[in-house]
């Protein structure tokens, strides 16, 4: 590994600063991938643990949570020297996780335990342990931190979990193997892809952060088998207007009309299209496709795929630096 991190490390230092780093997780690598959002030319590659699939930044950009899923752990890195930090207690199988908007805790889904971890960032130590539905996978958080949302894949349900006390307060069914929970800006709205059910369940979010489901949205494209339109990863616009989806294997990311809840587009991008992040200034999304080991570089505005770059092996998550 070595020989891709010693080269890239001199030529960066040498050049000029990145207004942003864009950061990678391998699955199959081991790795993660680090780029130039300017030039978006790979920097360095650097070791991550074992089966790296979740990743974040900390909201001052100080720390790079990586998920090792083989590991059981989380690695936390310097996103500046890529040198390994320290690691927090992650319980089994860590997949996917999100950090309060404050930066601590770090709510972690535990696939194989059937719980969400809790963990304190900076005594790095386990809060609590959740107990949710089988299979927790995707994860999501209300703008303001006073929820968290985990989905469960074979219970097909996303559990509303009150960060004040840990408990679950709603629970609502959605369809088969929900994936990811992404809430809108202002926290009214939570979209919750579900993979195999093929769909995008709708919740409006009333004050005090009760749920509820308002609409379910489907995809259908020429010449694609309705069993490939797989909706994994998501994320929305600031302003609330534009939803993006990861259909999976469908090698395609939907447009989706946050306020009408209609498809609009459909962008060619990458093989096993997975997980979407912006840069900060929502210029640009970036899609993770694991089967041909690239990523796919979307003009936000224009709703175009303009350049894809190789990365490592089965690229599965990213994250952008902030500003």
């Amino acid at each position: 590994m070595l020989r891709y991190l010693v080269p890239a490390l001199i030529a960066f230092a040498a050049g000029p600063a990145a207004a942003n780093k864009v950061f990678v997780s391998n699955e199959r690598g081991n790795s993660v991938t680090v780029l130039d959002s300017d030039t978006w030319e790979v920097l360095t590659e650097f070791p991550a643990g074992n089966r790296p699939r979740g990743i974040t930044i900390s909201p001052d950009g100080r720390e790079l949570y990586v998920c090792a899923s083989d590991d059981d752990l989380v690695r936390v890195f310097d996103p500046e020297t890529y040198r390994e930090m320290h690691t927090l207690p992650s319980g089994p199988d860590p997949e996917l996780f999100v950090l309060h908007p404050s930066g601590n805790p770090l709510y972690i889904a535990n696939e194989d335990d059937n719980l969400v971890t809790v963990v304190d960032t900076q005594s790095h130590t386990v809060l609590a342990e959740i107990p949710v539905g089988v299979e927790p996978e995707g994860m999501g958080v209300s703008p303001d931190g006073a929820w968290v949302v985990n989905t469960s894949e074979t219970t097909n349900m996303a559990h509303f979990i009150d960060t004040s006390d840990f408990k679950i307060k709603h629970n609502v069914l959605v369809d088969q193997r929900p994936r990811f929970a992404q809430y809108s800006a202002d926290g009214t709205k939570l979209f919750v892809t579900s993979e195999i059910g093929g769909t995008i369940s709708v919740m409006d979010i009333a004050d005090g952060g009760a749920p509820t489901l308002v609409d379910k949205i489907g995809f259908e494209v020429p010449g694609v088998l309705p069993e490939w339109l797989q909706p994994v990863g998501a994320r929305i616009t600031s302003d609330g207007k534009w939803l993006f989806v990861a259909l999976g294997p469908a090698n395609r990311v939907a447009v989706i009309d946050a306020e009408t809840n209609a498809v609009v587009e459909y962008i060619p991008v990458g093989q096993r299209v997975w997980q979407l992040g912006f840069t900060p200034g929502e210029e640009f999304l970036i899609t993770t496709n694991g089967n041909s080991n690239d990523i796919t570089i979307i003009d936000v505005a224009a709703q175009k795929a303009i350049k894809s770059v190789q990365v490592g092996q089965q690229p599965w998550g990213v994250v952008v630096a902030p500003d």
